[in-house]
């Protein structure tokens, strides 16, 4: 039977990687049209995103709540969370610091003639600390639900599921509904994942179509330095973390991790890839209960590869407008960007909100967004797959430190 499991998880992969090499070479083929890849093959992609984003959400609140019930104690539950929140404020700082040396080692806005004259861009308002303090708790039980706000969505699940440990006996038949729900979630999950290869087509295609050799071109040192800076990221930080917390490979972790890996890389959505996320994660070894809390988690508030692209597009803009960011305004860039990364990680946008606040922190213009704007989508392909795969080495590292945990408490008992 695990044979059988492992060829149909081998073949989902195999599709998704055929459905992202074919919208390559139908995007290269619709250049010369973008607009029929925009109008008739998109839509496809919308569609299947759309179907992502209607299950993520009862997926998010029933599986936390589902995860912090099979804990059965609020301290454990604290425990976790502490250790996840530190790894992500850890790597993110890592992550931030790594984008800024390579960037200044490779002078990444270095020879650049692109002009700056009538560059414009109109920052999005970030939220201030109190503000994003009091949004992170609702109002109403049904609209961050309805609205998909990720943060608000946690918070809820977080104290039912708290209600119904509390609650003991009387809370059982709350519980039982919790697993029942969260069963068909993540069966009717299930049946959407299976239309991926599909959806990674009409994702990719208009993509390549709409941005072509010729807009790629100019900024490709950006692009090339951010993507260093991924890869540098994903095998030396997340390798590490989980060789050391849990004893794998990082050839065993990078293989269970390709179909996520894959399905970020084409949709560029961390929310939209929590569903692989936890079915790999558990394959790897993961107890459902600790993926459960800390993946959701990390789709809402870990953002290496944001923090990758801040770095280096605040050199490259630095550099194109011929300002020398000292020492200290670059530890200043590493501050706003890892504490930014929690604050505005629930707004559409979060990229470049984030990177308006490193640029006001350190006085460079906003106007330099501008340059990296026509480009930002395919970095933004680079920094999910990075983001996701940071949550995934955090599931893989926790639930080692709590087994670690358990295990000293049993000899100790």
């Amino acid at each position: 039977m695990s044979g059988t499991r492992e060829k149909k998880k081998l073949s989902l992969t195999t599709w998704i990687a055929l459905g992202l090499v074919l919208g390559v070479i139908a995007g290269l083929a619709f250049q010369g049209a973008p607009d029929v890849a925009t109008e008739y093959i998109k839509p496809f992609g919308t569609i299947y995103l759309n179907l992502i984003k209607m299950v993520v959400v009862p997926v998010v609140l029933l599986s936390i709540m589902q995860g912090i019930v099979s804990l059965q104690d609020v301290r454990k539950v604290g425990s976790i969370g502490v250790k996840t929140i530190c790894f992500y404020l850890v790597t993110t700082a890592i992550a931030i610091t790594l984008g800024l040396i390579l960037a200044n080692v490779l002078q990444v806005g270095a020879g650049y003639t692109i002009s700056t004259e009538g560059l414009s861009y109109e920052a999005a308002e970030a939220p201030g600390l109190m503000d994003t303090l009091v949004n992170i708790f609702p109002s109403n039980f049904f609209q961050p639900l309805a609205d998909a706000t990720m943060l608000q969505v946690i918070v809820i699940a977080l104290f039912f599921g708290f209600g119904i440990i509390l609650a003991g006996e009387k809370g059982k038949l709350a519980k039982d509904l919790v697993d029942s729900c969260a069963e068909v979630s993540f069966k009717v999950m299930f049946i959407i994942l299976k239309l991926s290869p599909i959806g990674v087509f009409a994702l990719i295609c208009p993509v390549v179509a709409s941005n072509g050799p010729d807009v790629l071109l100019p900024l490709l040192k950006v692009i090339l330095v951010a993507y260093a800076a991924y890869i540098i990221h994903m095998i030396v930080t997340y390798s590490t973390a989980v060789k050391l917390a849990s004893g794998m490979s990082p050839l065993k972790f990078f293989q269970g991790m390709s179909e996520p890996i894959l399905f970020a890389f084409s949709s560029a959505s961390s929310v939209g890839t929590l569903p692989f996320n936890m079915d790999a994660t558990q394959q790897m070894g993961a107890r459902k209960e600790i993926s459960s809390f800390v993946l959701p988690l990390g789709a809402t508030i870990n953002m290496d590869g944001t923090a990758i692209y801040q770095g280096v597009c605040a050199i490259f803009i630095a550099q194109i407008f011929g300002v020398d960011l000292t020492i200290a305004q670059q530890l200043t860039i590493i501050l706003t960007a890892t504490l930014a990364s929690i604050g505005t990680a629930g707004v559409p946008g979060a990229g470049m909100i984030m990177l308006a606040m490193v640029l006001e922190s350190v006085g460079l213009p906003l106007e330099g967004i501008a340059l990296v704007a026509g480009i930002d989508r395919i970095l933004d392909m680079g920094r999910t797959t990075v983001n996701i795969t940071g949550d995934a080495a955090c599931t893989m590292c926790v639930d080692a430190w709590e087994k670690k945990r358990e295990a000293r408490k049993q000899k100790t008992a």
